[in-house]
């Protein structure tokens, strides 16, 4: 399912709220019935880079990059996964990894990629974590 939309105040660059085709790949990932990552990675935060980096082996297979506006939230910007490790679980295990460890740290996020949000919309565990007066992208099963 490919008609994935978030509205103009989301705030894109195009003006339009549209996603690039990388975004919808990676959002079908996260939507998809869950299943374990089909290779292994671990995570680390770069914050030189603000970025929860997934390696494989020697090799960055992903990303996922943040802002630090106060010492309680951070601001997830973008996720991302290389196209030859696409489908196989990186990004959704990335974002569960990230999201564990804000829990495990007692921070609260802003959501502003819709890779995260659609993850967050089919895990609604991870609800808890957004920060209620600075939200960011909101469902798309929420008004708005």
């Amino acid at each position: 399912m490919n008609d994935f939309e978030y509205p103009d105040e989301a705030g894109y660059p195009d003006g339009v709220g549209t996603l690039t085709e990388d975004q919808v790949v990676l959002i079908d990932e996260v939507r998809a019935e869950e299943h374990s990552p089909t290779i292994t990675f671990f995570v680390t935060d770069n914050k030189a880079e603000s970025t929860y980096e997934a390696i494989s082996g020697d090799t960055v297979v992903g990303g996922l990059s943040y802002t630090v506006p106060s010492e309680k939230r951070l601001v997830l910007v973008a996720a991302a996964v290389f196209p030859e490790y696409r489908g196989q679980g990186v990004a959704t295990e990335l974002i569960r990894r990230v999201l564990d460890d804000v829990r495990s740290r007692g921070l609260t996020v802003t959501v502003l990629c819709p890779i995260v949000r659609a993850f967050l919309d089919r895990n609604p565990d991870y609800a808890d974590l957004v920060d209620p007066e600075l939200p960011g992208l909101r469902s798309s099963g929420e008004g708005g």
